[in-house]
């Protein structure tokens, strides 16, 4: 099992910045792809942004590109999303997710492992 802890949400105004962390333990070795995905109040989960947890290719959904970055402290077991520019469509639970089979990134599907979700509010 991989446990994952999100944390670094909150309330930021148009065009601020954010960073989240995701700790994750247990049997981290195992973890393949690592990545973030968002659901905002009556929306579909969607996906934000993976990276291949050894190798450290990354993988962003066209909307985020630019504006966010993923990237992993791999001694630490630590991912990151640092988000930036953000708008007010942004507002949603961010969800750390672990995978230990490789997949396709930008399903939910893929992934064995979820965190309990931050919340990120960005207030106009």
């Amino acid at each position: 099992q991989v446990q994952l802890v999100e944390s670094g949400g909150g309330l930021v105004q148009t065009g601020g910045s954010l960073r989240l962390s995701c700790a994750a333990s247990g049997r981290t070795f195992s973890m393949y792809f690592m990545g973030w995905f968002r659901q905002a109040p009556g929306k579909e989960r969607e996906f934000v942004a993976a990276i291949n947890w050894s190798g450290g290719s990354t993988y962003y959904a066209d909307s985020m590109k630019g504006r966010f970055i993923i990237s992993r402290e791999y001694a630490k077991n630590t991912l990151y999303l640092q988000m930036n520019s953000l708008k007010p469509d942004d507002t949603a639970v961010y969800y750390c997710a672990a995978s230990s089979s490789f997949g396709v990134v930008t399903t939910g599907r893929t992934y064995d492992h979820w965190g309990q979700g931050t919340q990120v509010t960005v207030s106009s």
